[in-house]
């Protein structure tokens, strides 16, 4: 996954100027239809249709100690079952709210994937990778 502008500028501000920031106490997993931009905006999300972003502890029981800066999920992260198509779902991103809130980490899906009704959308453990190379 990509990191957006918003959570990079808020780890340079930490890191050089000792500007803290408060950590969400949960992430939500969300999926688009659309690109994400750099900047974290320009998503779709999926309306109706069962649709929500999924919920996980910002813990180190949902995610792996960083080594060569990148992170693995260590636990599945499933949405609820579509009761009806989402389209087709090109990107998922990593938010810090519900709904709305603000973008951190982004990821185009390869290939995207065409959710219809009665569809659980699932992550398995490992299968999402955070990374900031240089």
């Amino acid at each position: 996954m990509s990191i957006t502008y918003y959570q990079a500028n808020r780890i340079l501000n930490r890191d050089f100027g000792a500007v803290s920031f408060s950590t969400p106490t949960n992430l939500y997993f969300g999926l688009s239809t659309t690109p994400v931009n750099d900047d974290g905006t320009g998503e779709t999300e999926p309306s109706g249709g069962a649709y929500a972003r999924a919920a996980v502890a910002n813990n180190k029981t949902t995610w792996g100690s960083a080594a060569s800066a990148s992170l693995d999920n260590l636990i599945s992260v499933s949405f609820p079952e579509s009761t009806a198509s989402w389209g087709t779902i090109t990107h998922v991103f990593i938010a810090d709210a519900a709904t709305s809130g603000n973008i951190l980490y982004f990821d185009a899906l390869t290939p995207s994937r065409a959710i219809a009704s009665l569809t659980t959308v699932l992550f398995a453990a490992s299968a999402i990778t955070v990374s900031m190379p240089n």
